[in-house]
């Protein structure tokens, strides 16, 4: 839920630098179909019945999902921001294949939110000393944001990224629009 906050930073941002949303139109995403496989296997994962039920089987299909998307990411590096998406996500996936197929979350986290790790598959594990610390869910969005969760430092490399990647696209765009300056100079120039 992180990267929710990132759209909109992202947009305002672009929309500062005087760039426009139509100019997001253009940008091209190669291997999206694939992308989209990944991101709603783990939607499917974390939010419905299948939670419960995939068992063993849960920490492969989060990896495998988090891999295709980071394919995804780095397939389309040429897009400026996406080369900090994808060292964000390949600090998640280093933590996550690390520790068994699970994010480890802090437990100081957890409890500033007011949470607990929930039965049944969940990408989040309360472990006592994960592997690749660092990189795991240390911290918590304040409780009074909408869609408060807990993200790394991976987590933040990717919003940064994908805000960064918004702004310029809509700048880039917007700027196929204006009038180019004449290299000849005006008399009123001399």
């Amino acid at each position: 839920m992180f990267i929710l906050y990132a759209l909109p930073v992202g947009v305002v941002a672009g929309w500062l630098a005087g760039g426009r949303l139509a100019s997001l139109e253009k940008v091209t995403i190669r291997w999206a179909p694939v992308a989209l496989i990944g991101l709603l296997a783990q939607v499917a994962l974390f939010s419905t019945p299948l939670t419960d039920h995939v068992g063993s089987l849960g920490a492969l299909l989060y990896v495998a999902s988090s891999l295709l998307v980071l394919l995804v990411v780095l397939r389309n590096l040429a897009i400026p921001g996406l080369a900090v998406m994808a060292l964000g996500a390949a600090l998640n996936l280093a933590a996550i294949v690390a520790n068994g197929g699970y994010m480890p979350v802090s437990d100081t986290a957890l409890a500033a939110l007011g949470k607990t790790v929930h039965a049944g598959y969940s990408n989040s594990l309360l472990l006592g000393h994960p592997h690749l610390a660092p990189l795991t869910d240390l911290f918590a969005l304040p409780s009074w944001l909408p869609f408060t969760n807990i993200f790394s430092v991976g987590d933040v490399m990717i919003g940064i990224g994908l805000a960064w990647a918004i702004a310029i696209s809509m700048r880039r765009g917007a700027r196929g629009n204006l009038p180019r300056r004449s290299r000849a100079v005006s008399t009123e120039e001399r």
